[in-house]
């Protein structure tokens, strides 16, 4: 790999940047990777380029498109050594590529940051063999924004889960719905062999109440469809990093915290000394 980072700008994610976005961003390519297995990949509005070179990594072989020119040109210049792998320039609401030239189609957060989302899907539908899959993603409009009001100034359009599921059936009779979010657990697992059964359990807000499952509104929806039935899919997919970026930043901001809470604790105590020595200053008068 070569070639330095691309400039974030809020608008497109890219590696270097770390905590909770690091964990949502990757988890999707790595969601996507069995699938890719042997497969023809196109990787829609592939930005940086980093989950392409994933994709690369079981994908016979992968196309990443995206509407912007820097983007393009950073992606071939860090990852383009993978024979694999190339970058093109396109707009990804009017692909100009040869129908059913795919077996798999990405495009993780992209249909929020378009107008055009009707064209978008029909586009897509074209692109893919006729059993070929669509792994889409969305945030979900009812948490990202309605009951966070947090306003995303890159967003375009944003979508309730039904708003998703009917843009995306015209096109695809098959479609599971996945939701994502970056959730604070603790993992237990076999040391002695890889896990073939998951156990998961929500711990209620009181805290008194444990309840079976992941008892959570997503933050963002990732939809598999396909026009043929799907292949067996995980109902559950785990992704971390080794490095632990969410926890680097944690315990940075808690050390942070615990040094200006000192410091605090020694400043008060200098003001109650002066306010001391004032009030004994002023009584000799």
């Amino acid at each position: 790999m070569s070639g330095g980072a691309l400039e974030f700008t809020g608008e497109r994610f890219t590696p270097e940047c770390v905590r909770e976005i690091r964990y949502e961003h990757w988890a999707r390519y790595a969601f996507a990777l069995e699938l890719a297995r042997g497969k023809r990949v196109l990787d829609a509005a592939c930005g940086e380029g980093y989950g392409s070179a994933m994709l690369a990594g079981t994908a016979a072989g992968v196309l990443g498109v995206d509407i912007a020119d820097d983007a393009i040109t950073h992606a071939r210049s860090r990852y383009g050594q993978n024979p694999k792998l190339r970058f093109e320039r396109a707009d990804c609401t009017a692909l100009d590529v040869a129908p059913r030239s795919f077996d798999l189609i990405v495009s993780f957060e992209t249909l929020e940051h378009v107008a055009a989302q009707n064209e978008l899907i029909a586009g897509f539908a074209r692109a893919l063999t006729d059993d070929g899959i669509l792994i889409v993603s969305s945030p979900d409009k009812r948490t990202y924004s309605d009951i966070s009001g947090f306003r995303n100034e890159f967003h375009v359009r944003e979508l309730y889960r039904d708003e998703l599921l009917e843009l995306l059936a015209p096109h695809f009779p098959h479609v599971r719905l996945f939701g994502q979010k970056l959730l604070f657990q603790s993992a237990i697992w076999n040391l002695d062999s890889a896990p073939r059964t998951v156990a998961a359990t929500t711990l209620a807000e009181s805290g008194s109440v444990a309840r079976a499952g992941l008892d959570y509104a997503p933050l963002y929806f990732i939809a598999v469809c396909s026009r043929r039935a799907l292949p067996e899919l995980p109902n559950l997919a785990l992704f971390g990093d080794r490095e632990e970026s969410v926890y680097t930043h944690y315990n940075g901001e808690v050390r942070r915290n615990m040094a200006a809470g000192s410091r605090i604790v020694e400043l008060e105590a200098d003001v109650a000394r002066l306010r001391d020595e004032l009030a004994r200053t002023s009584s000799k008068r």
